[in-house]
C-alpha cells in the first residue's frame, strides 16, 4: 500500500514537473537546499509566526468580507450581524481582531531580535529596509481596518489621525477632504478605506513579504552569534559544497517551527476564547457602540499598537512638531543599517553599553506606550512622555558614537551552539 501510493505521488510530481519545470528548483532552493545556521534559538521563530499571523489575517478577512457591507449606515450593524446571526462569524471576527494583534506582538519581537543580533547589518540592509516597508504597509493596513467596524473608537480614531495630515503647510486642509471624501468621515470614508485595505494594501503587504524572504534566501540568515556560515567551511552530511555549519531548512527548521506554531495557536485560541478583548487593549469598549458624530468619546486613543507613537505626538505642543515627530519615530528605523558602527554584529559580542541602550530603548517604548493608551491630562506624564521621545531618539542618534566606542569581544570563527 505504501509503495502504491509512493508511486503515486512521484507520479503527480512527474507530471507537474514536465509542465512547470521551473517549480521543482525553486522548491530546493528555498527550502531543502537554504542552508540556514545550525545554532538558531527561539527568538528566530518570530518571523514564521509573523507568517501565520499573516494568513490567518487573509482567510478571516475573507470571510468577513462575505457580510460587511461599507457604508455609514449599515456597517455596524453588519458587524453585530457577523457577531450574531452568521454561523460562527463571532469567531472569526475575535481571529482577525485578535490576529492583528497578535500579528503586531510577533513583528515588535521580530524588530527586536533583529536590533539585538544585528540581523539589518551588511549584507542584509535590504532585508532590514523592505521589511520596514512591511511594518509601514502593516501600520497602515491595520489603521483602515481599525475604522470599519464603525464604532465609536473607529469614527473619533479616523477623524484625529487623518486630521494630523492638515498640519502640513498649504495642502494640508485639501489633503484631509480628499482621504476623507467629505468634511467628515462617512460613506466615502469607509468605501475607500475598504477597497485599500481588502484589495490595494494586502497586494502591497503580500508583494514585500516575498521581497523580503527572497533578499534573505540571496544572503543566507543571520544567527546569535553574527558569522557568517557562507564564509566558512564546506561540506556536510547533505552537500559537499553547503556551509559546514548550515542544515537544510526543510525539514529540519520547519518541523521544529511547526512545534512553535502549535503553541502559539493554542496562546491565541485562549485569547479569542476567554479574553478577545483582552481587557481593552485589543477591542476598546467604546468600538461596541455605533459611532455617533455628536458624541466624542471621554478618552480618545488608538490601538495599543500605535500608543508609542501616539504619545510621542501628543507630547510635543505644536501640532507640526507632532506629526514630524511621530512620523520621524519611524522613519529613523530605516537608517538603523548605516547608524550603527560595531565592528561586531551579534549582542552577544558587544559591550554594557549596547546592552544598556537596548533595554533603554525598551523600556522608553514600552513606557510611551503606556502613555499613549492614557488619558493624556497628566502634566507630569507629559513631561515624562517628552523626557522618554528623547531618549527614543537619542538611542538612534547617538549610534554611530555609542555603537563604534563599545567595547566588543572576540567573534568566533564558527557558530556555537550555546544559547
Amino acid at each position: 500500500m505504501a509503495n502504491i501510493f509512493i508511486r503515486s505521488a512521484n507520479g503527480v510530481m512527474d507530471w507537474v514537473n514536465e509542465r512547470a519545470p521551473a517549480l521543482a528548483p525553486m522548491y530546493r532552493k528555498h527550502m531543502t537546499e537554504y542552508y540556514a545556521p545550525k545554532n538558531f534559538n527561539i527568538w528566530y521563530i518570530f518571523g514564521v509566526l509573523s507568517m501565520v499571523a499573516l494568513v490567518n489575517q487573509i482567510v478571516t478577512g475573507i470571510f468577513l468580507t462575505m457580510h460587511y457591507k461599507p457604508s455609514a449606515a449599515e456597517a455596524f450593524a453588519s458587524v453585530e450581524y457577523i457577531m450574531r446571526d452568521v454561523e460562527w462569524g463571532w469567531l472569526i471576527r475575535y481571529m482577525h481582531s485578535t490576529g492583528a494583534s497578535l500579528f503586531f506582538i510577533v513583528v515588535y519581537i521580530h524588530m527586536f531580535r533583529a536590533l539585538m543580533y544585528g540581523s539589518y547589518k551588511k549584507p542584509r540592509e535590504l532585508v532590514w529596509v523592505l521589511g520596514m516597508l512591511i511594518y509601514l504597509v502593516l501600520m497602515a493596513e491595520a489603521f483602515l481596518g481599525y475604522v470599519l467596524p464603525w464604532g465609536q473608537m473607529s469614527f473619533w480614531g479616523a477623524k484625529v489621525i487623518i486630521s494630523l495630515f492638515g498640519a502640513i503647510p498649504v495642502i494640508g486642509g485639501g489633503l484631509v477632504e480628499w482621504i476623507m471624501g467629505d468634511y467628515l468621515p462617512g460613506d466615502a470614508t469607509l468605501n475607500r478605506f475598504f477597497a485599500l485595505h481588502v484589495i490595494a494594501l494586502p497586494l502591497v503587504l503580500l508583494l514585500l513579504v516575498v521581497l523580503h524572504i527572497g533578499a534573505l534566501h540571496e544572503v543566507g540568515s543571520s544567527n546569535p552569534d553574527g558569522v557568517e556560515i557562507k564564509k566558512g567551511p564546506k561540506g556536510n552530511r547533505w552537500s559537499a559544497t553547503a556551509p559546514a555549519d548550515g542544515i537544510p531548512f526543510h525539514p529540519y527548521y520547519t518541523v521544529k517551527d511547526t512545534v512553535y506554531v502549535g503553541f502559539f495557536l493554542i496562546a491565541a485560541a485562549f485569547i479569542i476564547f476567554f479574553a478577545p478583548a483582552f481587557g481593552g487593549w485589543f477591542l476598546e469598549h467604546d468600538n461596541f457602540t455605533e459611532a455617533n458624530r455628536l458624541v466624542t468619546p471621554e478618552h480618545i486613543k488608538p490601538v495599543w499598537y500605535y500608543t508609542p507613537f501616539y504619545a510621542m505626538l501628543r507630547v510635543v505642543p505644536d501640532k507640526l512638531g507632532g506629526v514630524m515627530v511621530m512620523f520621524g519615530a519611524i522613519a529613523i528605523l530605516f537608517l538603523v543599517p548605516w547608524l550603527d558602527r560595531a565592528k561586531v554584529k551579534s549582542v552577544r559580542y558587544r559591550g554594557w553599553i549596547t546592552k544598556l541602550m537596548l533595554a533603554l530603548l525598551v523600556v522608553c517604548f514600552v513606557w510611551l506606550g503606556k502613555i499613549g493608551a492614557g488619558p493624556g491630562t497628566d502634566p507630569v506624564e507629559t513631561i515624562i512622555g517628552r523626557v522618554l521621545t528623547f531618549l527614543y531618539f537619542a538611542f538612534f542618534i547617538t549610534m554611530p558614537l555609542w555603537s563604534k566606542l563599545d567595547k566588543t569581544k572576540p567573534v568566533p570563527e564558527r557558530v556555537t551552539m550555546h544559547d
